[in-house]
């Protein structure tokens, strides 16, 4: 049996495909479109040089989608290789020049020698769903710090009181800023009728706010230059927080009904901390199938809550925090375990035992997150829903 080992460099417009044998010879070098015609002639091609075939590819998403889904469509294994492991490989290998063409070859070759490459498979359509849905909710969510940072900076500019008195993450002061941005047109209005005109518009403690930002007012009486245009940036932004706002709140219904048809949704929002945003971002990063990683320590090191050791020499027992880790991922575990030490009396003895032994409070709250790892990992694995005791502990 000829078995054969092919790597694509995967592209946005084209993929250039290298297929090898077992001694490494090239029998195929290849730049083909992103066009389903001419990928299912490469598939073809590379198949007729053999009779087995395995893939490597160095994307697992995004332009690479496509040929992706055609080779799992026809049952070819396929094995993910980061980049950073590419370019790092390619250093062994003969000569200095970086073409798409060498780098198809590397991985076709890591492909061969290498048994610890992941396995990408077809996702379920929900988990497919929530990945695009959480992605999008973080591009929202950046774009609305980034837009809030812009509107602190120009509300600064003219106002800097009002800046300092106003939380711009909470609808009040927007609905306030879209209407009132300068210390002359507070005082114009008074508190009283600013009172009348935020209620008008359903702001909570309409009141406070409108005493706040008049007191605000009464404190400057210098106009700043640029306060005319800089007001009416101040108003745009303010529109357009409220607006990002509005568009993430409509994406967590969307998120949250789409999570409650996964077959886990019980199981993993049963674990403290870990909600509807949260586990939907866990699915998203993980694809749900947790066979895929083997073990929860391999889960732990791809959601960068392991250290690893960096002994040499005389040297030993020295841990570090990974570099080479999902961070979507990280942020899920580590978020969920500060979650869990305000709502779980379990985690939170856990915490508070590990900063008595004299950890800093990052290391223990990683320290937890680890922990929880296997916790998670156990439920999914059973597939039950998380007690304080579990059931080997009351059955003993």
């Amino acid at each position: 049996m000829a078995a054969i080992w092919a790597g694509i460099d995967a592209g946005k417009t084209h993929h250039h495909c290298v297929a090898i044998d077992d001694s490494g010879r090239r029998l195929l070098s290849r730049r083909i479109a992103n066009d389903e015609p001419e990928l299912l002639e490469l598939l073809a091609d590379v198949l007729a040089l053999g009779d087995q075939v395995t893939w490597g590819i160095d994307l697992a998403d995004g332009g690479a989608a496509l040929v992706i889904a055609i080779l799992l469509n026809h049952d070819q294994p396929v094995h993910y290789i980061s980049g950073r492991a590419i370019h790092r490989a390619s250093e062994s290998y003969r000569g200095e020049a970086k073409t798409d063409a060498k780098d198809a070859a590397v991985i076709a070759d890591q492909v061969r020698v290498r048994r610890d490459l992941h396995l990408l498979r077809s996702g379920d359509e929900a988990v497919t769903d929530l990945k695009i849905l959480t992605g999008r909710r973080m591009d929202l969510v950046a774009d609305r710090t980034r837009t809030v940072n812009r509107l602190r900076a120009q509300l600064t500019g003219i106002f800097p009181g009002l800046e300092r008195a106003l939380d711009l993450t909470n609808t009040g002061p927007l609905t306030l800023l879209t209407g009132y941005q300068t210390p002359a047109a507070l005082r114009r209005i008074g508190a009283k009728r600013l009172e009348t005109w935020l209620r008008n518009r359903h702001v909570l403690r309409a009141d406070k706010l409108a005493d706040t930002a008049v007191q605000a007012a009464e404190r400057q009486h210098t106009s700043l230059p640029g306060e005319k245009l800089t007001a009416q940036l101040v108003r745009m932004l303010a529109t357009e927080v409220m607006s990002l706002n509005q568009q993430i709140a409509e994406l967590d219904k969307r998120i949250e009904a789409r999570f409650r048809e996964h077959h886990d949704f019980d199981v993993i929002t049963s674990m403290p901390g870990l909600g509807i945003i949260l586990g939907a971002e866990f699915l998203a990063a993980t694809g749900g199938d947790m066979t895929i990683f083997g073990t929860p320590d391999r889960l732990a090191g791809f959601g960068g809550v392991a250290p690893v050791p960096r002994d040499s020499g005389k040297i030993s027992g020295n841990l570090r925090r990974p570099q080479r880790y999902n961070r979507r991922l990280q942020r899920v575990f580590y978020t969920s375990a500060l979650f869990s030490i305000r709502h779980c009396e379990e985690s939170r003895r856990f915490y508070d035992r590990k900063r008595a032994e004299g950890k800093r409070h990052t290391q223990a709250v990683l320290a937890l997150a680890r922990r929880r790892v296997n916790v998670l990992w156990a439920l999914l694995r059973d597939g039950r829903t998380y007690e304080v005791v579990p059931p080997a502990a009351l059955a003993a």
